[in-house]
């Protein structure tokens, strides 16, 4: 090919492109894109749609009884942003209203109940940039384990260089001394990214601080199930991931915990689903 076809090519190329935004609009064409950034500086990685085994092995060591291991089939890609939201994003979105209490920075915001993320995905989605929720339990899940069916993403054990946890000098300090050795908070969280990310790119799903999801809280089917939501109603919404206050089986990729919509606590923060279009 000489220089004139390849400058040919190029300009059919960048029609072709500049025809793609016309028609279907920047939404649609960012939601083929693997990663994508809003005007939040929240970055989201694309998953794909798939089938995985949701829940835990009889035989996975500190596995509960409500760990009932199903197929779950999703059959639509998602965005997921790839940390924790940070007090850094949520002060930029929510104002002086919430200032007072929160640092601006790279940690994670906590302190979050379930209601206050719904506030804050409402005005989040008012940007006009994409639709924005809490990610389902299963698609949390799926998302954390990244194709792994073991207990963590990367095996069948964890240790302080892959994830924050046990950091409480009160209770739980068995990575007390390597958080302190990377001048990592002591009793808190860590800056996100401050760990290796799962496969797909997504940081700090195993430990740092619990993360709510949009599900109440209820029994697995043990049936194999598409795209479920959890139970229709409830009093308890789910949470995942573990965090920094205790202990590394409390971060496995099956464990689940819950709690009521209203509370805040200092292990308790959130991420974000964006709806792929």
């Amino acid at each position: 090919m000489n220089m004139v076809q390849k400058r040919h090519l190029i300009w059919i190329i960048m029609c072709v492109v500049a025809f793609s935004f016309a028609v279907m609009g920047p939404k649609a064409a960012a939601s083929q894109l693997k990663t994508i950034q809003n005007s939040m500086g929240m970055t989201f990685v694309l998953v794909p749609a798939g089938t995985f085994l949701m829940g835990s092995p009889e035989d996975e060591p500190f596995r509960n009884k409500d760990e009932v291991l199903h197929k779950v089939t999703l059959t639509k890609p998602f965005y997921i942003q790839t940390t924790e939201v940070t007090e850094a994003q949520w002060n930029a979105l929510m104002g002086r209203k919430w200032f007072s209490r929160r640092r601006s920075g790279n940690l994670p915001v906590v302190k979050i109940s379930w209601y206050d993320c719904m506030e804050f995905l409402e005005k989040l989605n008012r940007l006009g940039e994409g639709r924005y929720r809490l990610p389902t339990e299963a698609e949390w899940e799926y998302a954390c384990r990244a194709g792994s069916q073991a207990a963590y993403t990367w095996g069948k054990t964890i240790d302080c260089t892959q994830a924050m946890f046990a950091n409480n000098s009160s209770d739980s300090r068995d990575c007390l001394d390597y958080a302190t050795k990377r001048d990592l908070p002591m009793d808190g969280p860590a800056p996100v990214k401050s760990y290796p990310p799962n496969d797909w790119g997504i940081f700090d799903m195993h430990g740092n601080v619990w993360e709510w999801c949009l599900d109440w809280y209820g029994a697995y089917p043990s049936d194999s199930v598409t795209d479920p939501k959890g139970t229709p109603s409830g009093s308890q919404k789910v949470r995942r991931g573990g965090s920094w206050f205790k202990g590394a089986s409390l971060c496995r990729s099956a464990n689940r915990n819950f709690g009521h919509p209203a509370s805040r606590y200092a292990t308790l923060g959130f991420r974000v689903v964006r709806e792929a279009e």
